[in-house]
């Protein structure tokens, strides 16, 4: 998917206008999907996620996406992945 952006707080691939997350003022954000970034800050249900929680929600999506086959290696390649991303770097 050339010119994808991937959501900077889960991985989410975003490649329709519907993907991005919205700012306060309604426009897109390029940063971050619908699912993590609504009206200008996280979403609820991630706001206060630490980085390994994130990591193991996002388990089930990486196996029915077809990036893994098990869990154990679905949490193997978010542990390497995830940390990299500028809404956990540094954390």
């Amino acid at each position: 998917m050339e010119n994808a952006k991937i959501c900077q707080s889960c991985e989410m691939t975003m490649t329709a206008p519907e993907h991005f997350g919205t700012n306060a003022d309604g426009s897109k954000n390029e940063e971050y999907c619908c699912y993590c970034w609504e009206n200008g800050q996280f979403a609820d249900w991630c706001k206060d996620m630490t980085l390994e929680e994130m990591v193991e929600n996002n388990i089930k999506f990486v196996i029915e996406f077809g990036k893994a086959k098990t869990e154990d290696e679905a949490r193997t390649m978010l542990r390497e992945s995830t940390p990299k991303l500028r809404r956990w770097a540094g954390v």
